[in-house]
Parts: C-alpha cells; structure tokens; sequence
C-alpha cells in the first residue's frame, strides 16, 4: 500500500470485483449505473477525463485503480467513480441537480475511502508520518439549471457554529458545468466527455420539440453513430446505454414531480396560514365575531381562541 502511494505512475493493486466490473461491463449490479458512469468505468476513458482536468498527459491507464464503492448509494442509480492515480484520490460524481449538501456528501464518501486504505494500519500511532493521496472532489453537473462554467462548493459553508480558528476539517466539491457549450477547452482535451455532452443536448433538445423519450435517444445515438461521436460504445453496447439513459431521464422526472407535488403542498400550506393569519387579525380588531371567526376556519371558539392566543392574537372582550 506504501509503495503504491509513493509511486507517482503507479496504485495498489485493485480488488478482484472491481476489476471484474471494469473488464465486464455487462456484470451484474444490484443497482444500474447512469451512462456516465458506465462511459468512464473504462480506465482508457477516465484517464483521458483525469488529464483533461488536471492538464496532465499520463499515458499508462493501467497506472489507475478503480475503487468505486459499489453499496455507497444516493440514489437509485449509481452516479459515482473514485479512484487512485499519482498519489490522488479521485472522487467523480455525475450530477443533473445542484443542492448544497454536495461537499457533505463528498466528505462522507471520501472518509470511507480513507478508513478502506488505512484503517487496518497498525503504523497509525508511530512517528513515522504516513503519505496521504491528495484529494480531489469533482461533480460534473449537466442539468437545465443555469450554472457558471466552473465553482467551487465547500462543506465549512454549512458549519452553523463558531470557534476560534480554523475549522478541523473541510471538503470542497469542484462543480464543473458540462453542458453542450460550456467549457469548451475542456471538452477538445476529452473525446469522451465531449460525445457524452453532445449526446445528451441532442436528447434534450428532441424532448423539448415534443418527441417521445425512447425515440428522441434512438435518434440521438443513430445521429451519433452516424457522426461518430461516441460511436465505438454506443454501436457496442447501444441497449445497455439506452436502457441508462431512459432510466435516468425517469429518475430525474420522478425527482422533479417529488420537487413539484412538495412546492404544491408548501403553496397550499402557505395559503391556508395566510387565510388564518386574516381571520386573526379581523377578529382581534373586532371586524369578525369570534364565532365568525371560528366558522370561517372550521374550528370552535375555544379552538379559535387557543390558535389565536398561540400566534399572539387575542379577542377583545366586548365580542
């Protein structure tokens, strides 16, 4: 484990089902993988996605251990790969929604990545200091919300308590946007990543028109193939992605309708204090009897002068 830290070119040895999962792409999974994590669990592909980021030019892509782990879900699809180059520890997320809990997220997944490498180090108490990867938190975000082209997202934001200081601990998620048009330099330095942003602008932009979903992505892959974009994988394994992406599509529909129906309910809440809060102050100021009140909120006095009392309302006593 030492040396394979403290070799630049070189990792440890990866595990026997991570290597099945890179060498199968077809194996078994308890859960499906988003296409972008399936189009970068090839070590070919995520080097050239770990150069492109990081402007290095590492040619060996057997110097990279995959060490994604497999049970640590979010979601209903897997949406994360990590993995270990040049003494880095990288962690690479695909995301079509932004929300400030990402660096904790990033946190908690890097820990355990952390307590797999060296928690059975008995040296942990020596005074031999131990080589740490550096690491690395990147979110690729490709969804309809507007972002900049590139931002940083840190945890310590979050912190709600003060100390004197610096805080013991911090993770920062590197939130890159990689829609079709942004971050064009980076885009020409991955084939991968670029086909990946091209492929889903043409599904998005055919749903958009009104196309059916399962026929806008058979005509984006067919349109692909055709302009060899990502044309070895997609004429490969053409079902596998396309079983992905309409998964995916349906989750995030299903993550939006949650989103809806929960901003529906809180409308319909906020309408109904804004009503009471009404009744309140009509029957405080004596415009409404209590019992007026009461039969306008459905409750009986007592009800209406305990909801009242509670908000800071009282009726007065000539009513």
């Amino acid at each position: 484990m030492k040396n394979s830290i403290e070799n630049e070119n070189k990792v440890a040895v990866s595990t026997s089902e991570t290597s099945a999962q890179v060498s199968n792409p077809n194996v078994n999974r308890q859960y499906k993988d988003r296409f972008f994590k399936f189009l970068f669990n090839n070590k070919k592909a995520l080097l050239s996605l770990y150069n492109a980021i990081n402007g290095t030019d590492y040619g060996d892509s057997e110097a990279i251990e995959i060490n994604t782990i497999e049970n640590f879900i979010y979601m209903g699809m897997k949406n994360d790969l990590s993995f270990l180059i040049a003494s880095s520890l990288n962690l690479y997320e695909q995301q079509s929604s932004v929300n400030p809990n990402i660096p904790l997220r990033g946190f908690l997944y890097l820990s355990k990545l952390y307590q797999k490498l060296f928690g059975n180090h008995t040296d942990l108490y020596s005074s031999k200091q131990l080589p740490l990867p550096t690491p690395q938190f990147i979110v690729f975000f490709n969804g309809d919300d507007k972002e900049e082209d590139r931002r940083e997202m840190r945890m310590s934001d979050a912190y709600s308590g003060s100390c004197k200081g610096t805080p013991a601990l911090d993770c920062v998620a590197t939130l890159i946007n990689i829609n079709y048009g942004h971050n064009a330099e980076l885009m020409e330095k991955c084939r991968e990543l670029k086909g990946y942003a091209i492929l889903i602008d043409k599904i998005r932009t055919k749903t958009k028109t009104g196309r059916n979903l399962e026929d806008a992505a058979n005509e984006a892959i067919d349109e692909c193939i055709n302009e060899d974009v990502l044309a070895d994988i997609l004429t490969t394994h053409r079902a596998e992605a396309t079983d992905m992406i309409l998964e995916e599509y349906n989750e995030e529909l299903h993550i939006q309708n949650e989103k809806e129906i929960s901003f529906d309910e809180g409308k319909k809440q906020g309408i109904a204090q804004g009503i009471q809060v009404t009744i309140f102050s009509l029957v405080s100021k004596g415009n409404l009897t209590a019992n007026q009140g009461a039969e306008e909120l459905g409750v009986s006095v007592i009800e209406l002068k305990k909801k009242m009392a509670e908000a800071g309302y009282h009726i007065p006593e000539s009513v």
